[in-house]
């Protein structure tokens, strides 16, 4: 780790556990995925090797519209692998969760099936793990391949989203990390059926290091996270982990109030002083509109909110498993 990482580098490590001999889950979400799916795996298998001989791959096709099913199956003959695929498209957190609930390792690894994770931090998070770390997740050092459209909304939204928030989730880490069997289990005990996972991984808390890493180029296909998906998962982040948006306009609300009432002040005032024999037709409609704009945002805030206790008391399952097929080795080892 160079200086300039020198920012995440752990300060110092925390008292050494003894740790069980590695048995490592790799969870491996997979959403039209086709090209990459095989070389990944298998490239993947060969790096956890050399960790350790006991491990699992658990893919999770989170819905794919082509041929991932396929390779997934094809998969299945000569490597370690559980494959779970979903009813349909539930979305990237609820196949990260399928995947957590379903490992069985006493360490859980989170990588996407892109190759921009890279293979060679892994022997890295493993001596962060065995040193008593209990969760080690990359931090992306370097996004200046994004758009700066892209920079400028992620740099927001963590503002937001730690803005007076007691939980603080680390800025620009994503969902590559490996964690304790401890913290696989907190992750399945929150009962939430929106799952924000970055928000999770944080509130659970646990004795955590960063990594940074600079995402590599993916191998084939493209990226399904479009700017309207970023949007939608960072408006779930927002309205999962803080109410400042509800803060926010009743401040609006306040302020737009004041200003009103020093105006109606204002206006009566100059009434009685000096009289008024204008109609006052363009005043009352910006007046009426202005209010009104804040009243729909306002009303649009709180029906975000509300929608999300709607869809939680539900108590809808966060995914639904269409096909199990168990090839994992760490399935009889599991058992009783």
């Amino acid at each position: 780790m160079n200086d300039a990482h020198a920012d995440y580098a752990p300060a110092a490590p925390p008292a050494a556990l003894p740790r069980a001999p590695l048995k490592l889950s790799c969870i491996v979400p997979a959403h039209n995925e086709e090209a990459n799916l095989e070389p990944f795996v298998r490239a993947l298998a060969e790096a956890v090797r050399a960790l350790t001989p006991e491990f699992e791959i658990v893919i999770v096709n989170d819905g794919s519209r082509d041929g991932t099913h396929e390779a997934a199956l094809r998969l299945l003959q000569g490597l370690p692998v559980r494959y779970l695929a979903l009813s349909r498209n539930f979305g990237k957190e609820a196949a990260l969760s399928a995947g957590i609930d379903h490992a069985r390792g006493n360490a859980v690894l989170l990588i996407d099936a892109d190759f921009q994770h890279p293979l060679a931090m892994l022997p890295q998070m493993h001596e962060l793990w065995a040193m008593g770390y209990d969760m080690v997740y990359g931090v992306i050092a370097d996004r200046t391949a994004e758009g700066s459209a892209k920079r400028l909304g992620t740099s927001l939204f963590y503002r937001l989203l730690n803005s007076g928030n007691k939980v603080k989730v680390p800025p620009h880490a994503g969902d590559f990390r490996w964690m304790d069997r401890r913290v696989a289990e907190a992750l399945k005990s929150l009962p939430e059926h929106h799952r924000f996972m970055k928000g999770l991984y944080a509130w659970v808390g646990f004795k955590t290091a960063a990594l940074p890493f600079v995402p590599q180029d993916r191998a084939a296909g493209a990226s399904s996270f479009n700017l309207r998906r970023l949007g939608s998962l960072a408006l779930l982040g927002l309205t999962s982990f803080t109410t400042l948006p509800l803060r926010v306009w009743s401040v609006v609300g306040s302020v737009v109030a004041l200003v009103a009432l020093g105006y109606g002040a204002w206006i009566t005032v100059e009434t009685l002083m000096f009289g008024n024999d204008l109609a006052g037709w363009p005043t009352l409609a910006a007046g009426i509109m202005l209010f009104s704009g804040v009243q729909l945002m306002s009303i649009g805030v709180l029906g975000e909110y509300i929608g999300r206790i709607y869809d939680e008391v539900k108590h809808r399952p966060s995914y639904l498993v269409a096909r199990d097929e168990d090839h994992s080795p760490l399935r009889e080892r599991s058992r009783p």
